[in-house]
């Protein structure tokens, strides 16, 4: 039975949260199960949440919220989910944890109220990801509508933040900020050395497939635009340049090493559906050989259930809809430079089935729980 103290929140309408009223929190109760809510469903990154959720066994999957549809059959625009038997609604249902698949700045408005009703929130956008309030006008262009809450949220990475995400589960409430899918990537390859003080420089070179961008209709995201061409963007400071600077800063401190400077991130879109490759070009702060590069690894992710560490260059099909990150780590003897390496999903470990992993630790479950699909290929 799960024990974890969460209450009830009740409906909240997506489109008037200014209406929205709560009845008396409740726990869980005897069933055994949490009731889960995934907002913005008809999204690539919602409807990856439900695909996962669908299959958890602790989950029971109460609602799936659209900003534009209600009383639609969610698989009128997810086909895929067909077998998930729900229908939109605009209005958030009673439940434990809520999953918020929404643009930048959508969340943050609906969180205080979800929060005020007693579930947990898990953001799958950028609202909570960043500490500073001054940091969201910089990099997403809007004030943010609740800084007051940002000191709750914890950030969603679990090889990061496996005890402050256990520990939001002790409290009615709070926060997750799932981790973008280029950050996500690059702390995998990244973390291991900031937090030994070896990074002095680092260049990100990462390319994602066209799911990254979203489902919204966009000229440049057209099949004859995608199709068999590479395209550079953001070079002018990608939005997740600020999250990869904030966590590779916090692992520096963490070991006493002197923070990295500015990280050169630059995201490519490529001709696939999903995957993304984060290649890491980095300037270590003294020699280093490829012994100690392995040890360092070995030590970072031996027991990790998901990061797997690989001899060769690691693909973006080695890892396809599962949850898993495989990391690779070599330094060039000829430059002394470090190459690190890591292959996600994307839409899975990138978001919808990371922010499962986070769920999972907040609410006390085995951490693998519902994620152990193995990749798939062809």
């Amino acid at each position: 039975m799960f024990m974890h103290p969460m209450n009830r929140v009740a409906a909240v309408s997506t489109t008037a949260p200014e209406a929205i009223a709560f009845p008396t929190p409740r726990q869980i109760g005897a069933r055994g199960t949490i009731d889960v809510v995934v907002v913005g469903a008809t999204g690539y990154a919602g409807g990856e949440a439900v695909r996962w959720l669908v299959g958890h066994p602790a989950v029971r999957l109460v609602g799936a919220v659209s900003r534009t549809q209600d009383g639609v059959p969610l698989e009128t625009t997810q086909p895929h989910l067909a077998r998930a038997a729900l229908k939109l609604t605009q209005d958030i249902p009673p439940a434990d944890a809520v999953f918020l698949a929404l643009p930048h700045g959508a969340a943050g408005a609906l969180v205080p109220e979800i929060l005020a009703g007693g579930a947990t929130v898990i953001d799958l956008g950028p609202d909570f990801r960043l500490r500073d309030p001054a940091d969201y006008p910089a990099w997403y262009g809007f004030e943010h509508p609740a800084p007051e809450l940002l000191d709750r949220a914890v950030y969603g990475l679990p090889e990061l933040h496996r005890a402050e995400l256990r520990a939001l589960g002790t409290d009615s409430g709070g926060i997750v900020a799932a981790p973008g899918c280029y950050p996500t990537a690059s702390l995998l390859a990244l973390a291991p050395l900031a937090r030994a003080g070896l990074i002095a420089e680092v260049v990100v070179d990462a390319k994602s497939g066209v799911s990254g961008a979203g489902r919204e209709a966009r000229p440049e995201l057209t099949f004859s635009e995608v199709n068999e061409s590479v395209r550079a963007y953001g070079l002018d400071g990608h939005r997740h340049t600020a999250e990869i600077e904030q966590e590779l800063i916090a692992l520096a401190a963490s070991s006493g090493a002197a923070p990295p400077v500015p990280v050169d991130f630059v995201p490519h879109l490529v001709p696939m559906t999903r995957g993304l490759l984060a290649t890491c070009h980095v300037r270590p702060t003294r020699p280093v050989a490829q012994e100690e590069l392995n040890a360092i690894y070995e030590a970072a992710y031996a027991a990790e259930p998901f990061v797997q560490l690989v001899a060769e260059p690691p693909s973006t099909k080695h890892v396809a809809a599962s949850n898993e990150a495989r990391v690779h780590v070599r330094v060039q003897p000829r430059t002394g430079r470090i190459i690190a390496m890591a292959a996600i999903d994307n839409l899975a470990k990138g978001a919808a089935s990371q922010a499962v992993q986070a769920f999972n630790l907040v609410f006390g479950l085995a951490e693998t729980m519902g994620l152990d699909a193995l990749p798939v290929a062809p």
